[in-house]
């Protein structure tokens, strides 16, 4: 039994999609394990650990972060690792890449699969692991898994669709390929069904509470694969579905609303003020307004991936991480500006982001960084403020967020304005009613530009999704989100997407990629000091958006077919 629970908690359960899995071939050992409600306990859990292993977290700001506009390698470093954030930042990304590879995030999914197979038998064995317990726990799998496949189908796009536990050696991988479509209808399936048997949000207090699946976190994801997929094919329907799994999150964090004790009047959504949230998210953590987030307690487990691409690349023995931040987020920007409000007005100016002084062209991450929030309450009066980043590399107990309130209210406002049937629909003043009160729970309470947000310069359907997308970047930076906002931008100014097939199936059949749109592409490289231009031609089209599929994995599962952006000798061969 220490055998089996020590190959699978460790997340060895297979080392990539097309790998067979390491267990042991004595079945004996296998038969002995599912017994009791504390192992499958153990399994689960595992699966949330698998989640937050150093690979994954690092493709997480890879994948959604460092691809956009907001991150850029450090250029001192030089290492595999950093060869290979080269090819990225240059558009230049080889089958070859060690972060164009998916094994870690099928890991995952093989975790969520065996728990999906295997618990159910536990019943008639341990009478104290129930039908509810069962339930619960089936709930929490099928949405993790879920999840993962939509990274993957983001990242990807056509990827292996694979529901079935892999338990032993001789067991076969040899999957293709499904079409977006077919993946993300399986993820709306399962949530669907893992909504009706969810954790109540309140079920538990504690780290628990925003560190397993809970209802609120399953409408979230709902939430934005509806957003996503309707970007994408220029659906309405996904949209309106994506407001109403918005609005049943937003429901549920107002009925669970503890009022504060500072709070004289109930609030229209819990959110932190601006001049505590800080110090609630991302130093305290699990936060109110959080929904889901990995946990990390730095002895049993440490975010060393996040450490090493934004803090400390060698740990303590290096003054930073693999990435720097662009300047769009520096002294020199208009990112924090709307209108005639001073960018110093915002909390999140000086708390995202921390350079050496004003002028400086050297930013690091604060957020998630830094172990203090500012200790002025007017930001203004931050500058050349110590960025806190005093703490240890080791044993660094940083959660990872997914999901929390501000950013479903403003996937809710990015739908209703998709949704707008042209600039005088009621749904912009909804739109902008959300991003308002998510931008002046930021804004100093003392300062005379704090109410400069006003309606009057965002009563139209581009203003307000530029709005949108400039607010979730001020908000969420640093969290994973950027680069997917910045896609289903372009998806919603290209014509609707074929999802319904593969690339490689479109690509024989003579199919026309629409070309990328161009504001999309100025958004994406204006972090470049040089280059821009070169790497908006590389980006020419919808295929070059997505990764390639590992070469490795196309040697070892011969029924995968290469992103026909990218060329792989080995795709010739089986052709």
């Amino acid at each position: 039994m220490k055998k089996l629970f020590s190959i699978i908690a460790t997340a060895l359960l297979f080392t990539s999609c097309v790998d067979t899995v390491l267990l042991p071939d004595d079945k004996t050992v296998e038969q002995d394990y599912w017994k009791t409600k504390g192992e499958v306990s153990q399994m689960v859990n595992g699966a949330y650990q698998a989640m937050g292993s150093s690979n994954i977290i690092q493709r997480l700001i890879v994948w959604g972060d460092f691809r956009s506009d907001e991150l850029t390698p450090v250029t001192s470093i030089s290492d595999g690792t950093m060869t290979a954030l080269n090819e990225v930042d240059g558009v230049n990304i080889q089958t070859t890449n060690t972060f164009a590879t998916w094994g870690d995030i099928y890991n995952v999914i093989n975790d969520c699969n065996v728990v999906l197979q295997k618990a159910e038998g536990v019943m008639s064995i341990d009478p104290s692991y129930t039908e509810g317990d069962y339930q619960t726990d089936r709930s929490q799998m099928l949405a993790l898994r879920a999840l993962c496949y939509f990274y993957l189908v983001r990242n990807f796009r056509d990827v292996p669709y694979i529901t079935e536990a892999y338990m032993n050696s001789s067991q076969r991988m040899d999957v293709p390929q499904a079409s977006p479509d077919s993946v993300l209808n399986g993820c709306i399936k399962d949530l669907k069904e893992a909504e009706q048997n969810a954790l109540d949000p309140s079920g538990y207090t504690g780290w628990r509470q925003k560190g397993f699946i809970n209802r609120d976190a399953i409408q979230s994801i709902l939430a934005d694969i509806y957003l996503w997929r309707g970007s994408v094919k220029h659906d309405a329907s996904d949209y309106q579905q994506c407001v109403e799994y918005c609005d049943k999150v937003i429901a549920s964090k107002k009925a669970n609303h503890v009022k504060g004790v500072n709070e004289l009047s109930e609030k229209a959504y819990p959110l932190a003020d601006g001049k505590n949230a800080f110090r609630e998210l991302y130093i305290d953590q699990n936060a109110e307004e959080s929904i889901f987030e990995l946990q990390f307690d730095g002895r049993n487990n440490s975010n060393s991936g996040l450490v090493t691409m934004l803090y400390k690349y060698k740990n303590n023995n290096s003054t930073t991480g693999y990435m720097s931040v662009s300047s769009i987020l520096g002294e020199n920007s208009t990112v924090y500006v709307n209108n005639n409000q001073a960018k110093t007005s915002d909390y999140r100016f000086k708390e995202n982001v921390y350079s050496a002084g004003t002028g400086s062209g050297d930013y690091t991450v604060r957020k998630m960084i830094a172990e203090q929030p500012l200790t002025t309450s007017d930001p203004k009066d931050a500058t050349g403020q110590s960025n806190s980043h005093s703490r240890s590399s080791a044993n660094f107990a940083q959660n990872y967020i997914f999901y929390r309130l501000s950013d479903v209210m403003l996937m809710k406002a990015e739908a209703l304005t998709a949704l707008a049937s042209g600039d005088n629909d009621g749904q912009l003043r909804q739109a902008f009613n959300l991003v308002q009160y998510v931008n002046s729970r930021s804004i100093y309470e003392g300062s005379l530009s704090a109410d400069s947000l006003k309606w009057q310069y965002y009563n139209n359907r581009t203003s307000m999704e530029n709005l949108v997308l400039n607010e979730r970047l001020r908000e969420l930076s640093f969290e994973g989100k950027r680069w997917y906002d910045l896609l289903r931008y372009n998806y919603r100014h290209i014509d609707a997407a074929d999802y319904s097939k593969t690339l490689y199936r479109l690509n024989e059949e003579g199919y026309t990629f629409s070309k990328n749109d161009q504001n999309f592409l100025n958004l994406v490289t204006r972090k470049y000091t040089s280059g821009g231009q070169a790497a908006a031609a590389k980006m020419r089209s919808e295929l070059y958006l997505y990764w390639p599929v590992n070469h490795s994995d196309m040697v070892v599962n011969r029924a995968l077919h290469q992103n026909p952006a990218y060329s792989d000798e080995d795709e010739f061969v089986k052709n």
